[in-house]
């Protein structure tokens, strides 16, 4: 278990607090890839800051990373994801109405 975190693919979604947009990706270094997109050296989430990773998975090979990424980009995993982080975007929700 001493490795246990370069064992791994990951595949894991950002959620931007600045257009309420998710993105998804994979890695094989999480922390260096998560702090890549929070200091603006994604192209892609750049402009999309501050991010905040709310879902991730491990997957034992970097195939296995990227057929789960492009699923996660479909309809049907869309509904996965919004189904499984329902009680994230509902908290979300919730603590939005009490600010105001």
């Amino acid at each position: 278990m001493e490795n246990f975190d370069q064992d791994f693919y990951w595949t894991y979604v950002l959620h931007s607090l600045k257009d309420n947009n998710k993105y998804t990706g994979y890695t094989k270094n999480l922390p260096l890839r998560f702090e890549a997109h929070k200091n603006g050296e994604v192209v892609s989430t750049k402009h999309r800051r501050p991010l905040r990773l709310i879902y991730f998975e491990a997957c034992l090979s970097q195939s296995d990373a990227l057929k789960r990424e492009k699923y996660l980009k479909t309809h049907y995993g869309k509904m996965y994801l919004g189904n499984r982080l329902k009680s994230y975007f509902t908290g979300r929700e919730i603590n939005r109405n009490k600010e105001k």
